[in-house]
């Protein structure tokens, strides 16, 4: 795997971020934004059960060169949280939201990053056009079948063929506090103290709206049509050879190795720099991450 230098990264306090909301679809839509209006832009893309406060300590770190934009999904973080008879929680439907906040919000072009589920909803945008992706930052975030654990892929499986109140018990462990905390906490090694404690707490918060349930059981529910979409997507990353850098916390208890390592074998040239962290390696590895996301930025701009 190439490991190229690392870009220098500005001190964190060198940009002001910017909150807005916009109504898309009648979904009031919470953003956060950094960076000069006319710079290239990148849109951040956050995973369950986060939201953009995921990249809260990011922003400011690409700010000062680029313009960011980090929204949060109908359903989490500070955006509006219609019940599912009001909104239709699907993948499809999310990246229909980020499509025309992007619109919304005058970007023509853009590169992508995407963490968990940021990656159906980016590969989605990027699939339908290429020609506005200029290129992929892939932080676990997995695109193949095999790039699921066993364990992971089995709790799912008989919830996907059936759904009723025996297969959905096991989902609805994902939804728990002490699971919140272990996708944060595990695999995070000697950098646990990195690991702030909002993080999760923040996250649990969300989950524990009432109602909220209802809205991740059908994402987790939809989340088979990702693994429909997978031909899909590789089909798009064959074809278009968009320039990738993969950022990845190899001790994920979800993503596997060979989630990794698809986008390599797809796309010649694709930068990897794999880190002895977790889920979340953002939460612990915020420089390397930052550093290797400001060189690939330069080299694609």
């Amino acid at each position: 795997m190439p490991m190229l230098a690392l870009s220098p990264v500005p001190p964190a306090a060198g940009a002001q971020v910017r909150h807005g909301r916009a109504v898309i679809e009648g979904v009031e839509i919470f953003y956060r934004e950094a960076g000069p209006a006319e710079a290239p832009a990148v849109l951040l893309l956050h995973g369950f059960p986060s939201s953009s406060h995921m990249f809260r300590d990011l922003i400011p770190r690409l700010a000062d060169r680029y313009r960011v934009i980090a929204p949060d999904y109908p359903g989490f973080g500070h955006s509006a949280a219609p019940a599912p008879e009001a909104f239709t929680y699907s993948f499809e439907r999310l990246a229909d939201v980020v499509e025309q906040l992007v619109e919304r919000l005058g970007i023509r072009r853009y590169a992508i990053y995407m963490q968990d589920y940021g990656g159906p909803v980016g590969l989605r945008l990027a699939a339908r056009y290429p020609e506005r992706v200029s290129g992929l930052i892939v932080q676990n975030a997995v695109a193949n079948l095999e790039g699921f654990h066993a364990s992971a892929a089995g709790a799912f499986a008989p919830y996907w063929a059936e759904r009723n109140a025996r297969t959905e018990a096991p989902v609805r462990t994902f939804l728990a506090a002490g699971t919140t905390r272990f996708q944060y906490e595990h695999g995070a090694s000697d950098r646990a103290d990195r690991l702030s404690p909002d993080a999760w707490t923040f996250d649990q918060a969300l989950l524990d709206r009432p109602g909220n349930d209802r809205i991740q059981l059908e994402l987790l529910y939809r989340y088979q049509d990702n693994v429909a979409a997978y031909p899909g997507f590789q089909a798009y990353l064959e074809a278009h050879r968009p320039p990738i850098l993969v950022v990845w916390g190899d001790n994920d208890p979800f993503f596997t190795a060979e989630g990794r390592d698809l986008y390599q074998a797809l796309v010649p040239g694709t930068e990897v720099h794999a880190f002895d962290a977790g889920h979340f390696a953002l939460e612990t590895h915020l420089p390397e991450i930052a550093g290797a996301m400001r060189g690939f930025l330069a080299r694609i701009a």
